[in-house]
C-alpha cells in the first residue's frame, strides 16, 4: 500500500495539537498557533482528521464555543483545498484506542505507546519521539481515522492496529 499522509488535529480556542501520521508513523508533530495551523492545512494532505466536540449535558464555558469555531474553521480550510476531512468523536478514539469508554488520557497515551512504540530518548529516539502535549490526542484522532474504513482519512489496517486487533473485530469507531 502506497504511503498516505494524514493530518490529525487537536483543536483549542488558541493552539491546537497535531500531527502528520504516515501510514504507520509519525513524521510531525506539535503545537502551534491555530491561525498558522490553518495555514498549514493548504499542504497537499491525503486527508484530514479533527477532533469534533459532543454535548454530554455539562454546562461549557466560552473556551469550548471559541473551539467550535476554530473546528469550522480548521474543517473549512481542509474543503476549500479539496482534501478529505473526517471529524472524529472523543468516544470513538477512546473505543478505538483502548476498546473502554471509561479510558482517560493516561491509558490512551499508554495503549499508543504500547502499540507503537516507546518514545525514547534524545540520545535514543523512538517512534513517538517528540510527541508530548496535545500531540498525544492528536496522534490518537490520526491511528482511529486512519482505521476506520468509514472516514476519508482510511489508509487501511495500518500497523500496529492490523487485522483482528483493530476495527474488524468490532473495535473501531461506533457508527
Amino acid at each position: 500500500m502506497s504511503s498516505r499522509r494524514l493530518l490529525a488535529i487537536d483543536p483549542g480556542p488558541e493552539k491546537s495539537g497535531y500531527v502528520v501520521w504516515n501510514s504507520d508513523r509519525v513524521t510531525a508533530c506539535g503545537h502551534l498557533t491555530n491561525d498558522i495551523l490553518r495555514g498549514y492545512i493548504d499542504d497537499k494532505w491525503d486527508a484530514v482528521a479533527i477532533e469534533m466536540i459532543a454535548s454530554y449535558g455539562m454546562s461549557v464555558g466560552a473556551a469550548v464555543f471559541n473551539t467550535c469555531v476554530e473546528v469550522g474553521r480548521f474543517l473549512e480550510r481542509a474543503k476549500a483545498n479539496e482534501i478529505d476531512c473526517s471529524l472524529v468523536f472523543r468516544k470513538d478514539v477512546k473505543m478505538f484506542v483502548c476498546r473502554s469508554m471509561k479510558a482517560k488520557d493516561k491509558n490512551i497515551r499508554q495503549s499508543l505507546i504500547d502499540h507503537i512504540g516507546p518514545v525514547g530518548t534524545k540520545a535514543n529516539q523512538g517512534p513517538l519521539y517528540g510527541v508530548k502535549g496535545h500531540a498525544w490526542a492528536a496522534l490518537a484522532i490520526a491511528v482511529t481515522a486512519a482505521n476506520d474504513p468509514r472516514m476519508p482519512g482510511y489508509v487501511g489496517q495500518t500497523a500496529p492496529w492490523e487485522a483482528g486487533r483493530g476495527v474488524t473485530n468490532g473495535a473501531g469507531p461506533s457508527a
